[in-house]
This record gives C-alpha cells, sequence and structure tokens, in this order.
C-alpha cells in the first residue's frame, strides 16, 4: 500500500517514475496540450488532471497512478498551468448587465471563483448600510458611488492582484455600457429577460415583499430606458 509524507516524496518514488514512463512509452513523447515533441523524457511532465494530486489523496493508487487522471505536459505548459515563472493568464472583466430581477446575480454566482472580484451597487449599499441588498437608503447614494467608482478605477489600471472582475449593473443605455466597455477592456453579457418575466420574479419574491412597489417602478424605467 503506497505511504507518503509528502507529495514530493511521492514523486520521486520508483513507483511515479516507472509510472510516467509507461505513460510515455504508450502515448508517445508528446504534450498532450501544445502537441510538441518532447526528445528528452525528463522534460515531459506527468500532470494530475482532472483531480489534483494533494496529500489528502496521494496514498490513493486510484488517483495518484491513474491513468485517466494524469495528462502528459511539456515543461512550458506545466508552468502555465500552474501559473508560475511569468505564466499569468490574462484578467478578464465582464459587465453582467440587464434589468431588476433579470437573473444577474445568480449568473454571477454560478460564474465566479475564489479571488475573482465583484463590484455591484447592491452589495456596496448592503456593505454601508448593514440593510439586505434590496434596501437602498437614498441618502447613501453619494458614499456608495464614490465607493464604485473607485473600484471601477482599480479595474481601469488592473490594480491589485485579483483574478477576473465581475461588474453588475442595469446599464440600460446602450451608448453607455459600450462606453465603459471600451475605456475597461471589457465584455458585455447581457442577461435577457422580458418585463413580464422580471416581474413575475419580483412577485415570488418573498425577500422583496414589502418593497415590490419601489423594485416594479425600477423594472418599468430599465425597460423605458433600455436601448439594444
Amino acid at each position: 500500500m503506497l505511504h507518503y509524507t509528502s507529495l514530493a516524496a511521492f514523486y520521486t518514488s520508483k513507483e511515479w517514475h516507472d509510472f510516467r514512463l509507461m505513460l510515455i512509452a504508450l502515448r508517445g513523447p508528446v504534450c498532450s496540450k501544445c502537441g510538441k515533441i518532447i526528445t528528452n523524457p525528463l522534460d515531459l511532465i506527468g500532470h494530475h488532471s482532472p483531480i489534483e494530486l494533494t496529500l489528502d489523496n496521494v496514498n490513493d493508487p486510484t488517483i495518484s497512478l491513474n491513468p485517466d487522471n494524469v495528462v502528459l505536459t511539456c515543461l512550458d505548459c506545466h508552468n502555465e498551468e500552474h501559473e508560475r515563472f511569468g505564466h499569468k493568464p490574462e484578467r478578464k472583466v465582464y459587465i453582467i448587465y440587464g434589468a431588476p430581477c433579470s437573473g444577474k446575480h445568480t449568473f454571477v454566482r454560478q460564474q465566479m471563483k475564489r479571488g475573482d472580484m465583484l463590484i455591484d451597487i447592491d452589495a456596496l449599499y448592503t456593505a454601508m448600510s448593514g440593510l439586505s441588498s434590496y434596501d437602498k437608503p437614498n441618502n447613501l447614494y453619494q458614499n456608495v458611488m464614490s465607493a464604485h467608482t473607485a473600484l471601477i478605477d482599480n479595474v481601469k489600471t488592473r490594480y491589485g492582484k485579483w483574478n477576473n472582475c465581475f461588474i453588475v449593473g442595469g446599464y440600460p443605455e446602450k451608448r453607455k455600457r459600450e462606453a465603459l466597455a471600451d475605456e475597461l477592456g471589457a465584455e458585455l453579457v447581457y442577461c435577457e429577460s422580458t418585463k413580464e418575466e422580471c416581474m413575475a420574479r419580483l412577485i415570488c419574491d418573498e425577500a422583496r415583499r414589502n418593497r415590490r412597489d419601489e423594485w416594479s417602478k425600477w423594472i418599468t424605467d430599465w425597460f423605458d430606458r433600455f436601448s439594444a
């Protein structure tokens, strides 16, 4: 039975050495990512994917020594996979726009990963007021927008070490949202919903039960201003 107390011990073991050479013999000395032929077998890396090797599973041969969980890559592709030695993926910026109750926040929750940045006026209101994201006191508007502008400037200058950035907003006017996208180098993502669909979601949302009149006006106003 395998028993390794560190990943380094596993990767220097005879079991892993023989296993990697077996994969090279079966598959050929070719990088599975870029297709480059590698003449020196020492330069062909065995990379555990889709299940990453950890201290919790290194002693499980169905993961650590499973051919279906190991791909062969060249050194450059392996460094790129782990974002090492100058390999850093381009940070992407997405502007998620659409009417109130169109599903913007649901979409973002499904797409975001740890280390991504979220710029969302509703979330800023919550942070500053301590109220729910559906309750936005008018007297805090200037403070919220000041923080929002500062965060947008961070994206513009790529300040900080965030990965990707998701900017959530209504942005009903085509000219303004396209100008912002050009300024930030962002991709526009439209959460398309009809006015009737947004109103139906509002009615079904118990969290907004006491503010339905207010949100109904915001939905109507968005569709009155929207330009595709």
